[in-house]
């Protein structure tokens, strides 16, 4: 199994599943807009046009189960993500990312990492080109600190 078995929904979409990004370099970002590190957004956003005409890609998956710092319906998000952050990686509905209404990738990936809690919004894992967990980063680690190894994983 790896993250290529799983479905997911983008915002205003249909659902798709993930191996349409086979091959590919994946961070995978749960988010919240009243989040106080909703400013790595931007930092996401550089990450992604930096890297994406090599094979990397930023999924943003919102979430309220964290202080209620998703307050925004689902066909807000984009729209305040995109002006206030400049967003333009794919953002998908929200999810839960914890507790009995987990969504499976969410499940998967804290599995993979052994660490089978989030914590909080903006925890990261990386994926690499073969659909498998590379690393795991918490919620204070800046996107630019996880470049060299996005480098290192699109040059595989």
């Amino acid at each position: 199994m790896s993250v290529y078995s799983f479905e997911v929904k983008p915002l205003g979409k249909p659902s798709y599943r993930l191996d349409e990004y086979k091959g590919k370099v994946l961070l995978i970002v749960n988010t919240a807009s009243e989040c106080g590190f909703a400013p790595q957004l931007e930092d996401l956003e550089q990450l992604y046009q930096d890297c994406k005409n090599e094979g990397f890609i930023v999924l943003g998956f919102p979430c309220n189960q964290f202080k209620h710092q998703e307050p925004l319906k689902n066909e807000e998000i984009a729209e305040y993500c995109s002006m206030k952050y400049g967003v333009t990686f794919p953002l998908h509905e929200k999810i839960d990312v914890k507790g009995e209404h987990m969504h499976p990738l969410y499940r998967y990936l804290v599995e993979e990492t052994g660490n089978k809690k989030i914590k909080w919004n903006y925890t990261k894992f990386l994926i690499g080109r073969d659909g498998e967990v590379a690393e795991r980063y918490g919620s204070m680690t800046n996107p630019e600190k996880m470049r060299d190894k996005i480098v290192q994983l699109l040059e595989q």
